[in-house]
């Protein structure tokens, strides 16, 4: 069953620095129809103003991942990191029992464009912790490659939850599969371009930037892009 959540139906707020999408309900947006999906949580597509962040906030038991899609994230935390998450890079941060962060674009002359993304964890109350990690082009170009993992397998970064997820830089025309074990699910959401997703089922569905695509009773996923596109595949319980 592929079941599809149109990008203009997401929530949307613009506050001037920050134009942002909501794919599931959080904060100020919220939609009973669309609370998450599995254990996946939040899909929040922001482009975050020059100069301009998120001061200093909390938060608690919940897996954080960000892809940066366009120019650069300062983060830094209560933990000590301070980093630069660039285009190609994936920084997954476990709150734990309470962590404190803020983010705020690296740049005062372009925005930054991003996807944040919460998972809620297997155990809560654990200690916080943070990983980053690049992922050239070439490690996604025509295939779906794991980025997060349990256990951080192949270099991957790592995720208290049964969650794995996939991405993949595919060029016009390209097809790349995923098979879904019995019993898994999955969550396909476009970053960039528009592809083709068809199951097992003999169901196919057409996706666009921002598109997402809840998954379920399908053995495996067939992705054709129609023109370039960025694609990110979650793997679900």
């Amino acid at each position: 069953m592929l079941t599809l959540r149109k990008r203009d139906d997401r929530g949307h707020l613009n506050h001037g620095w920050l134009d942002t999408h909501h794919t599931f309900s959080v904060g100020s947006y919220h939609d009973e129809d669309h609370m998450g999906f599995r254990d996946l949580r939040v899909i929040n597509e922001d482009v975050v103003a020059p100069g301009a962040g998120f001061p200093t906030h909390g938060h608690r038991d919940m897996e954080i991942v960000t892809v940066v899609l366009q120019g650069g994230l300062r983060h830094q935390d209560s933990m000590g990191n301070g980093e630069v998450i660039r285009p190609g890079e994936v920084q997954r941060m476990s709150a734990g029992r309470g962590i404190l962060h803020s983010e705020f674009n690296s740049s005062n002359q372009e925005p930054v464009h991003l996807l944040q993304i919460w998972v809620l964890p297997e155990k809560t109350g654990g200690r916080p912790s943070y990983e980053q990690r690049e992922f050239l082009d070439e490690e996604l170009a025509g295939r779906l490659a794991p980025i997060v993992t349990p256990n951080g397998a192949g270099g991957t970064v790592s995720i208290g939850q049964d969650v794995r997820i996939l991405r993949g830089k595919l060029a016009a025309g390209d097809t790349a599969q995923h098979t879904l074990a019995p019993g898994r699910h999955a969550w396909v959401q476009v970053a960039a371009g528009s592809l083709e997703v068809s199951g097992t089922s003999g169901a196919s569905v057409k996706l666009r930037a921002g598109d997402g695509l809840a998954v379920s009773d399908e053995a495996t996923l067939t992705l054709i892009a129609s023109d370039a596109a960025d694609v990110l595949v979650f793997d679900l319980a």
